[in-house]
């Protein structure tokens, strides 16, 4: 199933809008987004819960085939959608090469996942609670040189098993497969993938490739979310939309 998400923007005042990174503002879902946008994404949220329903993991990552496609903002919106029903979410930024969340939560991310699993700091010192209610988000933090072992290291798998215990949903925010392979690396700790193409950027090589390296990792494809979908609307306005599609 497709379900369309329109595009909405947020009102930020002068000192937002100087720390606005080149990509312009980001489209986080607040008090303020649409109905059609809220309900999508409910749409959607429902979607990933009948796929994590069909597994004992609660987790699941979220990634693209590039750099560019969307992915953590679909993860932002996602982990916001999901505390939205009252349960204890936490959103975490495992793109260590290219983090991204800080900037579209606007959160501080002098020290978090990558800083927690080098033990330079605890995870009770970096997690940021109660983002929104419900909902905690764990950043990047520093720029490791070895983003694949960091992944790999048993603090990982001891930090899940912790998160599993406290939440009653796991959101990584993973880098794109098409640049490296860190994101396969979680697979053992999670339901599944949920995968962001971008119209008129991601071609049908890229999503065979995305798809192949998901499947020869003996992984899961929990579906997709198509972003960038330009529409001629009323009076021959254009919008633009999301897309999300059962897997």
């Amino acid at each position: 199933m497709k379900i369309k998400l329109p595009n909405h923007k947020i009102k930020e005042n002068a000192s937002v809008k100087k720390k606005k990174n080149k990509k312009g503002e980001k489209n986080v879902l607040s008090e303020k987004s649409k109905f059609a946008i809220v309900e999508a994404y409910k749409s959607a949220r429902t979607n990933i819960m009948f796929s994590l329903s069909a597994s004992d993991k609660k987790a699941f990552a979220i990634t693209s085939y590039s750099k560019g496609d969307g992915k953590s903002t679909v993860a932002a919106n996602l982990a916001i959608s999901f505390s939205k029903m009252g349960k204890k979410v936490i959103l975490i930024d495992c793109d260590l090469r290219r983090p991204n969340i800080h900037n579209i939560l606007k959160l501080d991310n002098h020290a978090g996942f990558s800083d927690m699993i080098g033990h330079m700091v605890t995870f009770d010192d970096v997690v940021n609670h109660d983002v929104l209610p419900c909902l905690d988000v764990l950043t990047a933090g520093t720029i490791p040189p070895n983003p694949s072992e960091l992944i790999c290291s048993p603090v990982v798998a001891r930090l899940i098993e912790r998160l599993n215990r406290e939440y009653d949903y796991i959101i990584f925010d993973t880098p794109p497969v098409g640049v490296v392979s860190d994101t396969l690396l979680l697979k053992d700790y999670i339901a599944g993938y949920l995968l962001v193409i971008r119209e008129r950027k991601t071609t049908h090589g890229d999503i065979e490739k995305l798809l192949g390296s998901i499947q020869v990792a003996d992984a899961k494809a929990l579906g997709f979310v198509r972003v960038g979908v330009t529409y001629e609307g009323k009076r021959g306005k254009r919008g633009y939309y999301y897309y999300y599609q059962y897997y």
